[in-house]
């Protein structure tokens, strides 16, 4: 039977997948995660909430390994990043052992409080950028 984190899991992620995040890839400054698919190679975008911190983005994944981009990094770690409306390549690191709490207090309010209200296994990842 499954537990709570794992409805909770299914919810959102049915929610982002079919509503949330099909709107917010349309809008021209919300910032886009872009890994290569691991099964079908396709371009995969995914909005996401962070900020850039010199020539690194750091964001939190609110699902951590289950993250469909987190498992797409896994295997193939060279993203995209859009922020502001520009694309930037990068090479994206998962960081187990940094507090995302912490990290979440660095990060954009709206962003961060939606991060822990929905996410069940939070991880940092940085984005080196490249450009």
């Amino acid at each position: 039977m499954p537990g709570r984190s794992d409805l909770k899991h299914r919810l959102v992620t049915r929610l982002q997948r079919h509503l949330a995040n099909p709107l917010n890839r349309r809008l021209p400054f919300q910032t886009l995660l872009e890994t290569t698919g691991r099964t079908s190679g396709l371009p995969r975008q995914t909005p996401v909430g962070g900020r850039r911190v010199g020539e690194s983005f750091w964001l939190v994944s609110e699902f951590g390994y289950k993250s469909q981009y987190v498992r797409n990094i896994q295997a193939d770690p060279g993203v995209r990043v859009r922020i502001a409306g520009r694309w930037h390549h990068g090479t994206a690191h998962l960081l187990p052992d940094d507090d995302p709490l912490t990290r979440l207090r660095a990060l954009p309010f709206f962003n961060s409080t939606a991060v822990r209200a929905f996410g069940t296994d939070l991880l940092t990842v940085r984005v080196d950028l490249a450009d």
